[in-house]
């Protein structure tokens, strides 16, 4: 991924973040997913008074571009707190394997400062239908 690629990215989750319902730990989180033909997905994270029925920006993403036909992905930008690092938690990581070891996760502060890593580097022996 080329810097600009991924600025754009960053930003479109940081859009994304304003539409978070975060009104239990007021924590929004946006998500910006990247399609093998260029097509890009947004989520934010919806919380529920019931914490399990809270959905995550990253699984929100990726289920509107399922829902889409959409299946083949090569990156997702995540974006929280303002000035910190948001990883996808557990269950967010699990989501993204299921679709490619190789998928980059874009975790940022800003469009200037962020990481990259395969989602099989966050979720080493991650479990997936090679499993079966």
């Amino acid at each position: 991924m080329d810097r600009n690629e991924c600025k754009r990215l960053i930003e479109i989750a940081i859009e994304a973040r304003e539409g978070a319902y975060t009104p239990y730990s007021n924590f929004k989180v946006g998500a910006a997913l990247l399609t093998d033909d260029g097509k890009v997905f947004t989520g934010c994270n919806i919380e529920n008074a019931s914490y399990g029925a809270t959905i995550c920006a990253e699984r929100t993403a990726l289920v509107k571009a399922i829902s889409n036909g959409f299946r083949n992905f090569t990156a997702l930008a995540v974006v929280g707190k303002k000035g910190s690092y948001t990883y996808p938690c557990g269950i967010c990581r699990q989501f993204i394997i299921e679709f490619g070891k190789n998928i980059k996760i874009i975790v940022a502060k800003t469009p200037e400062d962020y990481k990259i890593f395969a989602i099989e580097e966050l979720l080493p022996f991650g479990f997936t239908g090679e499993d079966f």
